[in-house]
């Protein structure tokens, strides 16, 4: 048996998304930077997804469903996990609404220095950071993980603050994240970069599932720290979308 997972940033309208047009984050935290377009999923694809999703009975894991799978258990034959990650606007404006509506479940993974302390209107021409607050209101679907507490900044195109800090300094991070977090044992690198270092301290501090961007289905042969998510752009077509779930 195996699972695959999904991975989401930003969700706009059709009519709201320009691929060429940059998107800047703007988050809490001083990191200025741009969520590449691939990351991007126009709603209308993301609501015919769930759509399909439900309509064929699909499995939405938690992720207590998972641990449990790497300790033994078995899951439904068609199972999903779906995740969000970092906390912009767009999930709690596009996503929350659709994944309530057919009572599935989900994962955000939190930046936590990177959530704002005042909410703003929805900003379809940048990627706004939610609030804890905002957090707190989606939390009837959304379950929240570690993505760092302010290690998410890339120093290179192959590296991150978190693979640069040392031992002590991550550990500390995690830390303070899993302070906010329900879910304290499980984590999303930021990127998908990591070091043999870092997954080392993982697994020294307890961290059961850890989230990678590699693509590909999840089986009880995979590491459990070196978990396989698949991205799901906005070019994706309805076809390209049963193929990475079936």
């Amino acid at each position: 048996m195996s699972f695959s997972v999904l991975m989401y940033h930003e969700i706009r309208k059709e009519q709201e998304f320009n691929p060429e047009h940059p998107s800047y984050i703007d988050v809490k935290q001083d990191y200025d930077d741009i969520l590449p377009s691939p990351l991007f999923v126009t709603l209308e694809h993301f609501e015919e997804q769930m759509t399909y999703l439900h309509e064929q009975n699909y499995h939405i894991l938690t992720l207590a469903e998972v641990k449990d799978y790497y300790r033994g258990k078995e899951i439904p034959e068609k199972s999903v996990l779906l995740t969000f990650d970092d906390c912009f606007q767009s999930v709690k404006e596009y996503a929350y609404p659709i994944l309530k509506k057919y009572d599935f479940h989900a994962v955000a993974f939190v930046v936590t220095s990177w959530l704002q302390d005042t909410a703003t209107e929805f900003n379809p021409e940048k990627s706004v950071c939610m609030t804890k607050t905002d957090l707190t209101d989606i939390s009837d679907v959304f379950e929240y993980a570690n993505h760092t507490h302010s290690f998410h900044q890339r120093t290179n195109a192959e590296t991150s603050m978190m693979m640069e800090a040392s031992d002590e300094e991550f550990s500390q991070d995690l830390d303070t994240c899993n302070e906010f977090v329900e879910v304290k044992d499980v984590f999303a690198y930021p990127f998908g970069l990591f070091n043999d270092r870092n997954v080392s301290l993982l697994r020294e501090k307890g961290v059961i599932l850890a989230f990678t961007t590699e693509t590909g289905k999840n089986d009880r042969q995979t590491e459990p720290l070196h978990l396989k998510r698949n991205v799901i752009p906005y070019f994706i077509n309805l076809d390209a979308f049963k193929k990475i779930v079936q």
